[in-house]
């Protein structure tokens, strides 16, 4: 069991994935920053004469009822600048690198693969005397 879960830990894709938890965590803290500091400031001009930002009050008299859209904007470009950065830095050149180190021969179609499977099974039974030992 514990053999089992060295491996799963060990693997490529394991250790890939957080790294890329740790990194993405960081760029986030970055990006928060830069709305906080710019975006927000500036949709604040937007805003009026309201202290809490750009939005408005469902009742007049209640400051608890205050929708903040400038929050949900600072969001929503905080997720576009995201997506953006790792679309092009990560998912692009991935993509480009697959497509130029790919072997042709790993498309295969399914009767060749079946046309592979019984060959490998016609040698192994060659070699094991017609004995087939699971």
């Amino acid at each position: 069991m514990l053999k089992g879960f060295k491996d799963f830990i060990l693997r490529g894709n394991v250790v890939d994935l957080a790294v890329a938890v740790v990194i993405g965590t960081a760029f986030v803290a970055i990006v928060t920053a830069f709305t906080t500091g710019i975006v927000t400031p500036i949709l604040a001009v937007f805003g009026g004469d309201s202290e809490m930002g750009l939005g408005f009050r469902l009742v007049a008299d209640k400051p608890a009822t205050f929708i903040q859209i400038g929050s949900i904007i600072t969001a929503a470009i905080n997720f576009i600048i995201i997506a953006a950065v790792l679309y092009f830095i990560l998912v692009l050149p991935a993509t480009h690198a697959k497509k130029r180190f790919a072997k042709d021969d790993e498309k295969l179609s399914d009767s060749e693969v079946l046309i592979q499977i019984r060959d490998l099974l016609a040698e192994g039974q060659r070699g094991s005397g017609g004995r087939h030992e699971f």
